[in-house]
């Protein structure tokens, strides 16, 4: 497949297919010196957007400034596979594995947070393509057949609707060769488009009041009296309080930087698909699909007749690198090209339109972070691993109630309170990141067999993926 895929790739464009269509907003001017706020909220993507918007509903008499470094979902939030998942813990499973007395708790407030995100986009007229179509695992390797059906039983154990199929039933919904079995989940989660969406969040903040600014990075923060100086590459604003959300991004507190990791994704975007090739397909409920490998793909279509593929390796970049350069490494792209075809090898001759990367904000338990700090004054939400998209809603409340320093059923939760470990810092994070990496991969190529290293990483609760 690799001649098949060199050629889809030839005329693909490097650049990102949410932010790529008609409808892009026009660029916002940025901060201007002097400016001040009750409330600074730093990052433009989805968790700054929904912090901005909570925030002045919750009390409307604020004054609250965003500030954004480049454009609005700039950053991981445009250029995510736009995946509405009703997990907060990176899957069901892995919040059983950490916090097993409180899982029922955070399935309910996951689940809550999907139907909330729906009805704003209903009240607000938001259209982001937003369907809460459920998604398909599939196993591609025999070893992966048990996992499945164990993560079909522990939905249903938890109150959702779970279709185990084996070899036969998930190729009549989906066809692929690759595939001996694979879990329907109806109701766990749905797709958006996710530039959209963002889009549609500023569209609100706009009418809330909210000034949106971009181009306008921030490099510190310190206390000032009963409040913040904020200082930004355009020079120092004043603030009663602020909230963060750089999530891979580097964070300016730095105490934070060692908190996530900036893991690369890739992601390919197909041109239209012709009825035949559909046909080809089946996928008649046109749900996003994940396979179980360690190194997984994600795929679905797109509201104009596409398929979005993305994942499979995780990369690292020494130092944590997030310049955009990065977005357009070719390397990445080719085994995704490869991978598809081998996936749907029907589709040999379709064509890849887009192509690009974006950073992930991955914790070392793979779920996000929370916390507050100078005093108080500045509270965080960041590190979804990949699954931001929806819990970034949950983020801005939690970051907002830690903030406001108000008890609720969120703060409560020992995923706010505990915090993952830190990870060192360089040179040595390069040689263990990539060490972890390699065993990863090893494992998928050994049967879903964990190493000796990944074995003394789960000992210490310590894991890494997308």
């Amino acid at each position: 497949m690799t001649a098949a895929a060199e050629r889809a790739l030839r005329d693909a464009e490097p650049a990102v297919f949410w932010t790529d269509r008609a409808g892009a907003a026009p660029e916002r001017e940025p901060v201007r010196p002097g400016e001040s706020a009750d409330l600074v909220v730093v990052g433009g993507g989805l968790t700054g957007l929904w912090t901005a918007v909570l925030a002045k509903q919750r009390r409307p008499e604020l004054d609250v400034l965003l500030l954004e470094a480049s454009r609005i979902a700039g950053g991981g939030s445009g250029r995510s596979g736009g995946f509405l998942s009703e997990s907060l813990t990176h899957g069901l499973a892995h919040g059983a594995a950490l916090w097993p007395d409180q899982n029922r708790r955070l399935v309910r407030l996951g689940r809550e947070n999907l139907v909330a995100i729906e009805a704003f986009a209903a009240e607000h007229g938001i259209d982001a393509d937003l369907r809460m179509c459920g998604k398909t695992s599939v196993a591609t390797e025999p070893h992966q057949v048990g996992e499945v059906r164990d993560e079909a039983d522990l939905h249903a154990a938890h109150g959702m609707t779970a279709r185990f199929l084996g070899a036969g039933g998930v190729r009549a919904d989906l066809d692929s060769p690759t595939y001996r079995a694979g879990v329907r989940l109806p109701d766990s989660g749905g797709l958006v488009d996710p530039a959209r969406l963002s889009r549609g969040l500023a569209a609100v903040a706009d009418r809330l009041g909210v000034r949106l600014r971009e181009r306008s990075p921030v490099r510190s923060l310190r206390p000032a009296g009963a409040g913040l100086v904020v200082r930004t590459a355009r020079g120092p604003v004043r603030a009663g309080s602020a909230v963060l959300g750089t999530n891979a991004f580097p964070a300016p507190l730095r105490a934070l930087r060692r908190r996530v990791l900036p893991l690369w994704d890739y992601v390919l975007v197909t041109e239209p698909l012709s009825a035949r090739q559909w046909e080809s397909l089946g996928w008649r409920e046109r749900q996003g699909v994940t396979d179980s490998a360690h190194r997984f793909h994600y795929y679905r279509p797109t509201d104009d007749g596409r398929i979005l593929w993305g994942g499979y390796d995780a990369v690292y970049y020494f130092g944590g690198r997030t310049d955009p350069a990065l977005s357009a490494r070719i390397e990445p792209h080719r085994a995704l090209a490869r991978n598809f075809f081998t996936t749907f090898p029907q589709l040999e001759g379709l064509r890849f339109s887009h192509r690009w990367g974006g950073a992930i904000d991955s914790t070392s338990r793979m779920t996000p972070v929370f916390g507050t700090a100078l005093g108080g004054r500045v509270a965080y939400a960041l590190g979804y691993t990949g699954l931001g998209v929806a819990a970034s809603r949950f983020g801005a409340l939690v970051a907002l109630d830690l903030l406001w320093d108000v008890p609720t059923e969120r703060t409560a939760l020992r995923m706010v309170a505990d915090r993952p470990r830190p990870f060192p810092p360089e040179p040595l994070r390069w040689p263990l990141v990539r060490a972890t990496l390699r065993a990863l991969a090893t494992a998928d190529a050994s049967g879903g067999r964990r190493g000796r290293w990944l074995r003394l990483l789960d000992r210490h609760g310590i894991t890494l993926g997308s």
